[in-house]
This record gives C-alpha cells, sequence and structure tokens, in this order.
C-alpha cells in the first residue's frame, strides 16, 4: 500500500526483534506508522480506526472501569479508552517496546500523553502469558494486533484457546474487541476466522466494518460477550452514554455511526454466517 500513499519522506526505517518498523511521511494521509511493510496508522485518519475498535466496546459496557488491552503501540487505542470517565485501570501489554518509543518520538498526537496517565500499567511481554498467569478480570480486552494470518508474534492471540482464556478474565458482562482484518468482498479470510473463532467460544459475537481510507478499504471488527449485545442499543442510548462520559473529542463515533457499523450488507452477512 505504501506505493499507493505518495511517499514523500522516510523518517524512520529500522528492525526490531519482531518485525521490521518504518514511520513515513505520505502526502495523502500525513506520518504512518508502517509494520512488517503493511501500514498501521495514520496521522490522517487513524481517529477512525480507533474510534471504531475501541468505542462500540465502551459504549455498550454500561461502567467499563477496567480495560486490557492487547498492542496498540501508537497509544491511541490507550488514548480512547483513558477518554472515558468510568475508567479506573488500563493495562496495555505490546511486546514491542521499540514501536511505542518510536510512535511517541514521531507520532505523538497518537497517544497524547495516554503513556503518562496514573491509570495507564504498560508493559513489553507477551498478551497471552500475561493474561495465564494474572487470575484478574476485566470489563473490556481489546485485541489491538496484526493480522492472524501472517503466523507473526501475534498468531496464537487469535486461536480458540486465546479466545476462552479471554473468556475467563472477562467479568459477568465483560466484551472482547478484536481488529479483524479487511472487510474487502475479496479479503474477507482474516474476518471471518476471527468471526467463526470467536463464536466457537462466545454466545454473542457481532462482526461490524467502517471504511479506513489508509488501508486501501473497508476494516472488519469483531465484538463478542456472554451477556451484552450492541446491536441492541438506540441511537439515542449511545449518544447519551457518550453524552454521561463526557465524550467530547469524538470525530467519527456517535449513535448513528454505531448503528451503522454493524448494519452489514448481505454478502458479509452470507460470508460470516
Amino acid at each position: 500500500l505504501i506505493q499507493l500513499h505518495s511517499l514523500e519522506d522516510v523518517l524512520y526505517s529500522g528492525q526490531s526483534q519482531f518485525q521490521s518498523i518504518e514511520i513515513i511521511r505520505s502526502g495523502s494521509f500525513g506520518k504512518c506508522l508502517v509494520l512488517d511493510g503493511k501500514i498501521q496508522s495514520s496521522e490522517a485518519d487513524e481517529f477512525i480506526y480507533h474510534e471504531a475498535l475501541v468505542q462500540p466496546a465502551m459504549i455498550t459496557h454500561s461502567c467499563p472501569e477496567t480495560v486490557f488491552i492487547a498492542g496498540g503501540g501508537e497509544g491511541a487505542t490507550l488514548r480512547e479508552v483513558l477518554s472515558h470517565n468510568t475508567v479506573k485501570r488500563a493495562v496495555m501489554i505490546d511486546i514491542d517496546a521499540e514501536v511505542i518509543a518510536l510512535c511517541q518520538k514521531f507520532l505523538p498526537d497518537h497517544s497524547r500523553g495516554s503513556f503518562e496517565d496514573r491509570r495507564t500499567e504498560l508493559y513489553h511481554a507477551d498478551a497471552r502469558d500475561y493474561l495465564a498467569k494474572c487470575g484478574e478480570e476485566f470489563d473490556i480486552i481489546i485485541i489491538d494486533l496484526p493480522d492472524p494470518i501472517e503466523r507473526g508474534p501475534a498468531y496464537l492471540l487469535y486461536t480458540q484457546e486465546f479466545y476462552q482464556l479471554v473468556k475467563d478474565r472477562l467479568g459477568t458482562n465483560g466484551i472482547i474487541c478484536v481488529q479483524a482484518g479487511s472487510a474487502a468482498w475479496n479479503e474477507l479470510l482474516n474476518f471471518a476466522a476471527v468471526n467463526h473463532t470467536l463464536r466457537s467460544v462466545f454466545p454473542i459475537v457481532c462482526p461490524y466494518q467502517t471504511d479506513v481510507p489508509s488501508f486501501g478499504g473497508p476494516w472488519g471488527f469483531c465484538l463478542a460477550s456472554s451477556n451484552l449485545d450492541p446491536r441492541l442499543l438506540s441511537t439515542t442510548e449511545v449518544d447519551n452514554r457518550i453524552s454521561a462520559r463526557s465524550l467530547t473529542r469524538l470525530k467519527f463515533y456517535d449513535g448513528l455511526t454505531h448503528q451503522g457499523m454493524f448494519s452489514l450488507p448481505k454478502h458479509l452477512r452470507d460470508e460470516l454466517s
């Protein structure tokens, strides 16, 4: 995708223990984070991806206080979580410390000081190992990792066994949300796999999508829970919860957007059924 975005400059290029990392400047999308050759986030439209990933789960829960984030090295997922005045503790696990350091240097607007927030606990570890050993419960668990098909360090965080572990770490009304890859009609392998695997563990699984221009098309997400269904929230209830939590900086997400993301076209419903 880099070639499609009128590359203007390479601000950083290197290799961490886990992946290749580039920070580029694109004429179309501003500064972008690129991991293993794939754009993960851009200045111009990161708000779409991160609000879509975080806000539906946070709003569906009536009072999310404890949140676990796997991945999300830019800090923007953490930023969206901490925007909720109900949150008392946010545990973020990202195995690659270099990504976080580089994003703080080159993309500070993504995190906006979230790593310094007193509610934040940041660990450079394996998310699966942390959840297996911690014995804690969380209201929300967010999986913001590279696509599972690549069999990189994140692959084992998309398995049935991992989702069962997540289920065991969620509270009674807990919710997991997973970025699930492209929702383009000819690239549905990841989206369908995540959806079907979640369905083998959770009774309620709700796939949704939105367009992320820097990713080259529509992007898929899956929300799953034992008790809560985001599709049952009215536009008014979503907007009321946004107002009650003083979410004044949202640019993409509101009640109408919430309803639209879960209203999948027929071909997607058929593929994901």
